[in-house]
C-alpha cells in the first residue's frame, strides 16, 4: 500500500472508530507496518489539519476528534479510474446511480492535471455491462432497503407464476452474476429470495420493518461477500 492510501485508510479508521482510541501498535498491525511509521503518519496527517488526539491509558491512543472532518484526500488517476470502471461495470448494482453521480464529484474536485490523466486512462478501459432494471423499481427496492421499510413487490418466479409479496428486506445479494433482494416474505413467513430481473412492480409501503437480521439469511454463497472490504 503506497504512503498516500495508508494515509486516507488511517484517517478513515480514526473516524469510523468515534471517541474510541486505537493504540500506534494495533495501528501499526493493522496496516503492516512499524510504529515509528504510524507515528510519522500521524504526525503527517495533524500538520494537514485533522483534528486528531492523543491521550495514555486504558482506552486511550490515538483517535479523531467527534464531529470533525478530514481534509480533502487526492486520488491519483488510476485510483479514479478504478471507481469509474466499478460503476461502469455493474450498473444494476444498488445504488450505481448515486455512486456514479459521487464519483462525478470526486471528478469535479481533482487537480486539472490529474483529471486529464484520468480521462485519458479512462478512455482505455472498456465495459459490456448487463441492463439495468427498470429505474423506478430499483428505486422503489433501495428506499426500502436504506430506511427499512415493507416494500410490495409484484414477482414472476421461474415457473412463470406472479404474485404480490410484502417484503421486509433485509440485504442486497449479487450471486451467480444476477442481483436478488433477500428479504422476509410476509406471505410464506419465511426469508426468501427474489430475482431483481424478475421484479416487475415494486412501491414501498412505509411500513416499518421488523427485526429481522442478516444473521438469519445464513452465510453468504461461496461467490458472495460484502462489499465492504472488512465486512464480516
Amino acid at each position: 500500500m503506497k504512503r498516500a492510501e495508508r494515509l486516507h485508510a488511517l484517517s478513515e479508521m480514526l473516524r469510523r472508530n468515534g471517541s474510541r482510541g486505537h493504540s500506534a501498535e494495533r495501528l501499526a498491525r493493522e496496516f503492516g507496518v512499524s510504529v515509528r511509521t504510524v507515528k510519522r503518519d500521524l504526525d503527517a496527517l495533524q500538520r494537514s489539519g485533522a483534528p486528531i488526539w492523543s491521550r495514555p491509558g486504558p482506552g486511550g491512543g490515538y483517535g479523531l476528534a467527534v464531529g470533525a472532518s478530514l481534509p480533502p484526500v487526492s486520488l491519483s488517476a488510476a485510483q479514479a479510474v478504478g471507481l469509474m470502471a466499478a460503476a461502469s461495470a455493474a450498473p444494476d448494482a444498488p445504488y450505481s446511480d448515486l455512486a456514479a453521480a459521487g464519483i462525478q464529484k470526486i471528478l469535479d474536485v481533482l487537480d486539472p492535471r490529474t483529471r486529464t490523466r484520468a480521462e485519458d486512462l479512462a478512455r482505455r478501459v472498456w465495459v459490456n455491462a448487463h441492463p439495468a432494471a427498470s429505474r423506478a423499481i430499483r428505486s422503489a427496492l433501495e428506499e426500502a432497503m436504506a430506511e427499512q421499510w415493507v416494500v410490495r413487490i409484484r414477482y414472476t418466479s421461474g415457473s412463470g407464476t406472479t404474485t404480490v409479496r410484502d417484503v421486509e428486506p433485509v440485504l442486497f445479494a449479487s450471486t451467480n452474476d444476477q442481483w436478488h433482494l433477500v428479504g422476509w416474505c410476509r406471505v410464506r413467513d419465511a426469508m426468501r429470495w427474489f430475482a431483481v430481473s424478475r421484479i416487475t412492480g415494486a412501491s414501498v409501503t412505509k411500513t416499518a420493518c421488523g427485526d429481522h437480521t442478516i444473521q438469519e439469511v445464513g452465510k453468504p454463497p461461496a461467490n458472495a461477500r460484502p462489499v465492504h472490504g472488512r465486512g464480516e
